[in-house]
């Protein structure tokens, strides 16, 4: 009985008590700790800063002495990804016959397997990339690099869209081209003078998402902490919106140039499920700095119904038909959606069976 009694003793003293409560208490720290600690966010080092500051500057130079309107402008395609272009085959048939219309950008993660293609459009049109991360400011970066070497590369690109790769067309791309388009340029223009460079520019407004009113919007304002954005961004000019967007060539050139509301965007967040940098710098800068620019909408639809982990639905194959795109076409604009998202891979072969009968017959 004594020596039981020692057992039961040496079961229940404090050593053993710690360490069974720290195994049952591992399953519960697993599934908190992403609530708990702050994200672990890729950082932004000083080098990959100063590259892009550098690659900015030239862009925003450029810009200084801008040409005459283009006799005929172009669309530049920015397309972000972190892992392939699973939709090309859908792109390459959008594009078909189209060339002196649009220039495509593309930024890819280098840490992702992605091989570029040996042709199509899509063939040399990568950027040199940088590391991205969901929920942080290297998309709001990557997003910058694709508007500064679109800048760089071509006068004629007026409008820049922002799409990932799990976007896909609505409408043919001469729908898409004459809806951005139907009054280029204006009747009025003049030639722009120094100091108002494209002025050409100036009856043309980006698409952009642009929310006042949000639900969680103080939980996203203070993601870094309570007083962190101020005094560059107090909460009466914080937005949220979408993060794919069609902007003007002079708002391309205004993202680019901001310095002040980066280094604020670019802070690391403490609050994870709060944190989305990329869907609040573009709107809440633009908002600043324009808002009579914008028409506060995006072009491009997202599903949002049974969203989870903050990712919007993903549309599987089955889902794929006429009916779909007919559906997803639809807005309480003036403007239908030109572009949707979020498409999973395997969508490519029903997509590809609707393209000609459906998608791009306007």
């Amino acid at each position: 009985m004594i020596e039981i009694d020692r057992t039961r003793s040496a079961m229940f003293s404090t050593p053993f008590v710690l360490s069974f409560a720290l195994l049952l208490s591992l399953p519960l720290l697993f599934l908190l700790a992403p609530r708990i600690l702050p994200p672990r966010n890729i950082p932004i080092s000083l080098p990959d800063e100063l590259d892009d500051l550098a690659l900015f500057r030239r862009a925003a130079l450029a810009s200084l002495s801008p040409p005459p309107p283009p006799p005929t402008p172009k669309i530049a395609f920015l397309f972000l990804t972190n892992s392939d272009l699973s939709f090309a085959p859908l792109w390459e048939r959008f594009f078909a016959g189209h060339d002196p219309l649009f220039n495509i950008y593309i930024h890819a993660d280098p840490t992702s397997r992605l091989h570029p293609p040996s042709s199509g459009v899509f063939h040399n049109r990568f950027i040199p990339g940088k590391r991205t991360q969901r929920a942080s400011p290297t998309l709001i970066s990557a997003a910058r690099r694709l508007l500064a070497a679109a800048l760089l590369d071509d006068p004629a690109n007026t409008y820049f869209a922002l799409l990932s790769q799990h976007c896909i067309p609505l409408h043919s791309f001469r729908f898409v081209y004459h809806s951005l388009f139907s009054d280029y340029p204006p009747a009025n223009y003049s030639s722009p003078s120094n100091s108002t460079p494209y002025r050409y520019h100036y009856h043309l407004r980006s698409f952009i998402e642009i929310l006042a009113e949000e639900p969680n919007l103080w939980d996203r304002y203070t993601a870094r902490g309570n007083d962190i954005m101020m005094p560059e961004v107090p909460f009466s000019d914080f937005r949220v919106g979408s993060q794919f967007f069609i902007l003007t060539r002079r708002h391309a050139l205004l993202v680019i140039q901001d310095r002040r509301l980066w280094r604020k965007f670019r802070l690391p967040c403490h609050k994870a499920e709060s944190c989305y940098p990329e869907e609040h710098y573009f709107p809440t800068l633009l908002s600043m700095e324009d808002p009579k620019g914008c028409t506060h909408y995006t072009l491009t639809r997202v599903n949002w119904t049974g969203s989870t982990g903050g990712h919007p639905h993903t549309y599987g194959p089955a889902e794929v038909s006429g009916e779909l795109v007919e559906r997803l076409r639809k807005s309480n604009s003036t403007y239908s959606y030109l572009f949707a998202r979020k498409f999973a891979a395997a969508c490519l072969k029903p997509l590809m069976k609707i393209a000609d009968s459906v998608i791009f017959r306007d």
